[in-house]
């Protein structure tokens, strides 16, 4: 207990507050931080994940960002809809709140299903877009094996929501298993056992589906017509694809530069925060050679 960590420690010294939003209809959940007169950023979580999933870097950029970290629709404490839950989904999500925030521009980072509805919103709205990071980002990769077992890992979850199996699921997501928190497991877990959320997570991981994946991964075309300057993170034991995902995804990517961050999962936000957090807040600030942050 000695190296228990808090997620009120890693707030500690920031004003945060939670409130709901009306976006377009759906009840949406958001953290916020920062000064309202900085510049925009919203961050994104992955499949079955909520805000915390930047629990760790949102002191660090209040500093230089008014952020705001949000449940996307179906996920966290945001709203359930019995709809569809494809990319446009989530896209449109995102649409109508900036629209209800009166966030006419805003740079957007995701890791996971983030980065994937980051990289179409920047297809959708390139207007409404200033930079991109894709952390870990999903919408090129058709992985059976993977797309298998994150349904595994997650139905368990859901449907027998209980301590550990819901530990086993944050699990997968890190490099180092000892990096998941009682503090992240206990509100996953809230969130898994809430009314209903066994047929909401069965929409949710329509994205598994090969046939649903397949006509909403991005083309190599979509990846290069993207304009926004764009971030590529990876890392070396990302469990969902190899690092050469990542690199190939920078390369059609016009404007884009690739960091691979050591010894971190599919969350190296939350493993390596310190690091994820320099690297992240340069590339934003509109540095043009952020690798030497993650060296």
């Amino acid at each position: 207990m000695s190296n228990y960590r808090s997620m009120w420690t890693d707030l500690l010294g920031t004003a945060i507050t939670q409130r709901w939003v009306d976006a377009g209809g759906v009840k949406t959940r958001v953290l916020e931080t920062g000064s309202a007169d900085a510049p925009p950023l919203i961050l994104l979580h992955g499949t079955g994940g909520h805000a915390e999933a930047y629990v760790r870097n949102m002191s660090a950029h209040a500093e230089h960002f008014h952020t705001y970290s949000m449940d996307m629709i179906g996920h966290g404490f945001t709203d359930t809809p019995k709809q569809s839950y494809e990319i446009s989904d989530y896209v449109n999500h995102l649409k109508d709140f900036m629209d209800a925030e009166g966030i006419a521009r805003a740079s957007v980072s995701g890791e996971s299903l983030g980065g994937w509805v980051a990289a179409r919103f920047a297809l959708k709205h390139p207007d409404r877009l200033d930079r991109l990071v894709l952390n870990t980002t999903g919408g090129n990769s058709f992985d059976l094996e993977v797309m298998k077992r994150i349904t595994t890992l997650t139905q368990a979850a859901v449907r027998e929501a209980k301590w550990d199996t819901v530990r086993k699921r944050l699990e997968f997501l890190m490099a180092d298993p000892a990096s998941v928190t009682d503090d992240l497991v206990a509100v996953r877990l809230s969130i898994y056992q809430r009314d209903g959320y066994v047929d909401t997570m069965d929409r949710i991981l329509c994205l598994q589906e090969p046939e649903t994946r397949r006509r909403n991964l991005l083309s190599e075309g979509d990846w290069s017509a993207i304009k926004a300057p764009t971030l590529v993170v990876w890392t070396t034991h990302d469990p969902t694809a190899a690092a050469s995902v990542g690199e190939q995804i920078a390369s059609w990517v016009p404007d884009s530069q690739y960091v691979i961050m050591k010894d971190c999962g599919h969350w190296p936000q939350f493993e390596d925060s310190e690091t994820f957090n320099r690297l992240h807040i340069a590339f934003l600030q509109g540095e043009d050679n952020v690798s030497r942050y993650a060296a």
